[in-house]
């Protein structure tokens, strides 16, 4: 299983529903959607800056975007992006051997 991180941002909706609810657990949220789709769940966090949250979940490329699609539906998610994390050896360490051997024109 491959490592995932989802950033995204909340709605107006789902601060609405913040108000209404200020001790809600979003990382339980975030659970149970990884869940859903069969994805593992490993943690969930709030961010400062141009993201809201990052979730961190092992799985399928194909399980997270389940996720975004499944969330970003509901209303209460926005701009969820997905990043895979890539160990850099084995077919990494590949690719940038491959690359090494292209030069840029006028090298």
């Amino acid at each position: 299983m491959a490592k995932f991180y989802l950033m995204g941002n909340y709605t107006a909706q789902a601060f609405q529903g913040f108000l209404k609810d200020p001790n809600s657990d979003r990382s339980k949220a975030a659970q149970a959607a990884a869940e859903a789709v069969g994805a593992k769940f490993i943690s969930y966090d709030a961010l400062r800056g141009s993201f809201d949250f990052i979730a961190v979940v092992e799985g399928s490329f194909e399980q997270c975007a389940g996720v975004k699609i499944a969330t970003e539906a509901s209303g209460a998610l926005k701009n969820i992006n997905i990043f895979e994390a890539i160990i850099l050896s084995g077919p990494t360490t590949e690719a940038v051997k491959i690359a090494a051997k292209y030069k840029a024109p006028g090298q």
